[in-house]
């Protein structure tokens, strides 16, 4: 399981002092860059192979400004051309969101999905977790 820690900005509130909703999909797909870096290790936005096929956050309790979050990240699930990746936002010892996202190994060219290879399973399947992450 990757970690990463954040401290949350002042612009991520909302009017009532909470982290505002929409910033959980932004820290997780963050969280997800060394993920990233098993396709396209320098991040070369024009060698990108992954698309976002789906995303969920599920939350569960408050997150607060000025209080370090930190971002649990890992593989659920590896099929033929597209994985599931868990995530988990935690704030002092409590579990405030829950997300899961599919990725597809995609070919621009074709506009279509592509098969995982061997090279991108194995150090994806390093990262494995069961379902209850």
């Amino acid at each position: 399981m990757l970690s990463e820690k954040l401290m949350p900005r002042f612009s991520e509130t909302d009017v009532l002092g909470h982290i505002n909703n929409t910033v959980l999909p932004v820290w997780f797909e963050a969280a997800r860059v060394p993920i990233f870096k098993i396709f396209t290790p320098d991040l070369n936005p024009h060698q990108w192979k992954l698309i976002v096929a789906k995303v969920e956050v599920l939350f569960k309790g408050e997150l607060f400004y000025g209080q370090e979050v930190e971002i649990k990240t890992a593989i659920e699930h590896i099929g033929n051309s597209s994985f599931v990746i868990v995530q988990q936002a935690w704030q002092h010892g409590e579990c405030c969101a829950e997300g899961k996202t599919v990725m597809v190994r995609y070919d621009f060219a074709a506009k279509r999905s592509r098969s995982l290879s061997e090279e991108e399973r194995e150090p994806l399947s390093g990262f494995m977790v069961s379902s209850e992450a």
